[in-house]
């Protein structure tokens, strides 16, 4: 079923990348979005570990470093049956975790210094297991180009904003009309790429959350560690990351109140810790 989300998903932002190149800059930007579609759903697939390990300034975590994680992730694959993913530490204060890759024998797992220090060991646990439940149900790959491909389709629009695609000589061709096109794809070019993260996140962290307690065990020590990290990233919200990378982490690292939670990419943690307590 993943699988031909994800095809869907190239699909659909393939279509919208030429929809917001060509009311940006007609033909040229036509091709342009052509071309850049293509660029990006090649590299998004075969490539989407480095990226998002590349977006979020993560690093290799050794097992002198953190041991517990290492031991902790193998009862959890070893319960699981699956391959041991690689271990990426993100140098961040903020208690939060991924998972990325395009299936089990490409995967990899990134913590952040902050999971580290404020969770205990069955807290941990219980976070490695959603993220290794994610790779399990093939979540990452989805999650990962949706992130890749929303960047680089906010990327086309705020090029378009400055002129891009060559279309500084068709401005006085096209009139007004052209102008208030260009100003819808701009602005409804960021709104797609919201939506498109939330239709594929929202629903894949109950998933998670179910398919990581059964590896754990323990179903409370990830209803803790939520409540944690949630705390934490109210309080402290990431600064410096793409936000086109929100909906691969555990929880939304960045704030999310009042009228913006109807638009994040999480569902509400409330909601996912109840159902992790009535189990």
């Amino acid at each position: 079923m993943n699988r031909l989300k994800t095809f869907f998903l190239m699909i659909l932002l393939t279509a919208i990348f030429l929809l917001v190149g060509g009311l940006i800059s007609g033909r040229e930007g036509l091709l342009f979005g052509f071309i850049l579609a293509m660029a990006v759903n090649f590299f998004s697939y075969w490539f989407s570990d480095r990226m998002a390990i590349s977006m979020t300034r993560s690093q290799p975590l050794s097992e002198n470093d953190a041991p517990e994680v290492y031991r902790a992730l193998r009862e959890l694959t070893h319960n699981a049956g699956m391959p041991m993913p690689r271990l990426y530490l993100m140098p961040t204060g903020q208690p939060n975790a991924f998972a990325t890759g395009r299936n089990p024998q490409h995967a990899a797992i990134a913590v952040t210094a902050g999971l580290l220090r404020m969770l205990d060991y069955e807290e941990l646990k219980g976070v490695l297991a959603h993220e290794l439940a994610h790779i399990r149900n093939r979540d990452i790959l989805v999650g990962t180009i949706a992130a890749t491909l929303a960047g680089a389709l906010m990327f086309v629009a705020r090029f378009g904003m400055w002129g891009g695609f060559g279309g500084g000589g068709r401005r006085s061709q096209g009139g007004a009309a052209l102008l208030i096109f260009r100003l819808v794809a701009l602005l409804l070019a960021p709104l797609a790429a919201l939506l498109i993260q939330m239709s594929v996140s929202r629903t894949r962290e109950y998933g998670a959350d179910a398919t990581g307690a059964g590896f754990s065990g323990n179903p409370q020590g990830l209803a803790s560690a939520l409540a944690k990290m949630e705390q934490h990233a109210r309080q402290r919200p990431l600064h410096g990351l793409n936000r086109a990378t929100a909906h691969m982490f555990i929880v939304n690292p960045f704030s999310a109140k009042d009228l913006t939670a109807l638009f994040s990419t999480h569902p509400p943690i409330e909601e996912r810790i109840a159902r992790l307590r009535s189990m």
